[in-house]
């Protein structure tokens, strides 16, 4: 992005230090997005082992993408991509002498971020009930797949387990087809995202009070608030199908139609953009017929708009029907793949393509990873530094932080407290 007179790369959060006891997706997006902001995320893994996902495939290292682990410094990919600009510690909670590091380091942070299962971090001693007493200005934020109150607490989650609690899965796919799951881990991302904004917000009181708080963030939670935007427990009194495909059933036309080299996704929202639409494909003709100006009816009767358009863009390539209809202002796309994306040189310029750095291997291979997506006009930092090593900032926590020597340090370390 054009930097600004008054740009500071800094970071809005600069000088937020962040806790991190995350694993796998939800919460290591979450702290991914604090990081981006400028927060000195600080991530506390096990003197044995990282993130599961450090370990797990695909691996990236010298020799390019792998399913197998060929060199002890392959990383794993998803890992590589989530602990963008963060720290990593060792630590060994499970003893006193650890928990004492914890505490020291809990005391000199302003929030934790964990997405332990519900009832693991009583037994670890580490729950909001414990650290407020250690600190009391902690914004502590839990996410779990059900919420830390409510019969279904306790169970255990991944992002597949969320899409069809939540009913995404209903939702998703062909009116005749069986329901489907996003192609994406969409429960996880949108539960990380949702985070950020609840913690944020506390940390913002936080300001203002001098007093910290619990913030409890529930996949099931989030999904459910996208997916129940949509009027679903009214859909059998509108004869409507509880799985629409590509289409929005509030608006017609609003789907995917079929080119003569492939599909294009189009909607029209208003009757506006239905008259934009009407003189892109030249049949200004149906503005004159009222049913075909009431919305209402077009939504009814969305077979027959369908077959209208379907007529237009199957006499026309993806590229001359996008041309048109850009032309037109009316709201389209083509459906881009990842060879599409990777060549969409828009996204280059929001740059929102970056490439994918190991913190030990100078790669070969161009491995492609999403830049932060949020642009600050004068406190953008965004992603600068790869995912780290285990316990790589081992030296410069304990001693930088808390002031540890290193004798102190190594003897922590000959220990495995660290």
């Amino acid at each position: 992005m054009t930097a600004s007179p008054m740009m500071t790369r800094q970071g809005a959060l600069h000088g937020v230090r962040v806790l991190d006891l995350t694993r796998f997706y939800s919460g290591p997006f979450a702290t991914l997005m604090l990081a981006g902001f400028g927060a000195e995320v600080i991530r506390i893994d096990t003197p044995d082992q990282g993130d599961p996902t450090m370990t797990g495939p695909p691996f990236l290292g010298r020799d390019g993408v792998s399913l197998d682990r060929k060199h002890d410094s392959d990383l794993g990919l998803a890992y590589l991509k989530r602990c963008r600009d963060k720290k990593s510690i060792t630590l060994n909670m499970r003893s006193a002498e650890g928990m004492e590091l914890f505490h020291a380091l809990l005391r000199k942070a302003d929030i934790l971020v964990e997405n332990l299962r519900p009832g693991a971090a009583e037994r670890l001693g580490i729950d909001y009930a414990v650290n407020r007493q250690v600190n009391p200005a902690i914004v502590h934020c839990a996410l779990t797949g059900y919420g830390s109150t409510g019969a279904d607490k306790r169970l255990k989650a991944y992002d597949l387990m969320i899409q069809a609690a939540a009913g995404l899965m209903s939702i998703t796919g062909e009116p005749d087809a069986g329901p489907s799951k996003a192609g994406t881990a969409l429960a996880d991302g949108i539960t990380g995202a949702f985070a950020v904004s609840g913690i944020l917000a506390a940390l913002t009181e936080q300001r203002m009070s001098g007093r910290g708080q619990f913030v409890d963030v529930a996949m099931v939670d989030c999904l459910l608030s996208l997916v129940l935007d949509e009027p679903l427990d009214c859909y059998p009194q509108m004869g409507m199908a509880p799985r629409q495909g590509n289409r929005i059933m509030r608006f017609s036309p609003f789907n995917t139609y079929a080119t003569r080299d492939g599909a294009i996704a189009l909607g029209a929202a208003t009757n506006e953009d239905w008259l934009a639409l009407l003189r892109v494909m030249d049949r200004l003709d149906l503005a004159g017929d009222a049913k075909f100006m009431n919305t209402s009816w077009r939504v009814a009767n969305n077979a027959i708009i369908d077959a209208i358009v379907t007529e237009w863009t199957r006499a026309r390539t993806t590229s001359e029907a996008i041309d048109a209809l850009n032309r037109g202002d009316v709201a389209a796309s083509p459906i881009r793949d990842i060879d599409d994306i990777l060549a969409w040189e828009h996204l280059d310029a929001r740059d929102m393509l970056q490439a994918v750095e190991h913190p030990t291997e100078t790669l070969e291979q161009r491995v492609i990873g999403a830049g932060f997506p949020i642009k600050m006009g004068r406190t953008h930092r965004g992603y600068t530094a790869p995912a780290p090593t285990l316990g790589q900032n081992n030296q410069e926590i304990y001693g930088g932080l808390l002031g540890l020597s290193s004798e102190r340090i190594d003897d922590l370390k000959s220990r495995r407290i660290i």
